[in-house]
């Protein structure tokens, strides 16, 4: 039987309930082929279908992927293009599965940048969704960290400047609570895949006690393996969250 935490679901094999991957190395994938770089966002589209799987059938409780961040608008024109009509395809292609296997899809960032073709896609799969209660899939799009303590920070001095709240009353717990994935569980384990060795403004505050694991593997050929052997060595670590191993 597996052991239940405190939510009452089931914990991952590896103890890890919330993993989070920056999914790195699409574009030096393709370039490694001789093509364009949109073949390699579309081959990254197929580890993520196997990450998710992997997820499902390991019991983690939430998935978070970094998709796509505020500052990927930097890109040529071509691509950015090219990566919003994927994004499209992928959430009209997938979503039915998603939902089939009770998976609860949100997308996180600041979504109102994007075409309200896309936005009006996004609302329809997350509504689709709501009430599932397996994984959590989480899919950071325009998303940055800083972007989403800034977005917390303001709705609070609203509240202040409202009366409703009062600065003395603000802590780390009521920030917190303004911020994305508020309501599931931390992030235990963060995954880069791609050689880099940086968070790249990905979830600053939720990652504050997670573990990280890099590997050089290029995303399109992060796959089951690669993902089991990430959390084995999460579960090898010890965690103290800022404590002393007891002697």
């Amino acid at each position: 039987m597996l052991p239940i935490n405190q939510q009452g679901a089931p914990l991952s094999f590896f103890g890890a309930r919330h993993v989070a991957i920056i999914m790195d190395g699409n574009g030096r994938w393709a370039n490694r082929r001789g093509k364009l770089r949109i073949f390699g966002h579309k081959a990254g589209v197929k580890s993520v279908r196997r990450a998710v799987s992997f997820a499902v059938n390991h019991n983690i409780d939430a998935l978070t992927l970094y998709a796509f961040s505020s500052e990927n608008w930097n890109r040529p024109v071509q691509e950015i293009s090219a990566l919003m009509q994927l994004f499209i395809r992928a959430l009209d292609s997938e979503i039915k599965k998603l939902h089939k296997y009770n998976i609860k899809l949100r997308i996180i960032g600041d979504t109102g940048h994007f075409s309200q073709r896309l936005q009006e896609r996004i609302q329809s799969c997350e509504a689709l969704t709501a009430n599932n209660n397996g994984l959590k899939l989480n899919i950071a799009a325009n998303y940055g960290g800083r972007w989403d303590i800034v977005q917390g920070v303001k709705q609070l001095a609203q509240q202040v400047q409202q009366g409703a709240l009062q600065p003395a009353d603000i802590d780390e717990q009521l920030l917190s609570s303004h911020l994305c994935l508020n309501e599931q569980v931390q992030v235990d384990l963060v995954i880069r895949t791609g050689g880099e060795h940086r968070i790249s403004n990905f979830l600053l505050w939720q990652i504050a006690y997670a573990e990280f694991y890099f590997t050089d593997v290029l995303w399109p050929d992060f796959d089951e393996l690669i993902f089991e052997g990430a959390l084995s060595a999460f579960a090898q670590r010890e965690r103290r969250f800022g404590g002393i191993t007891p002697a």
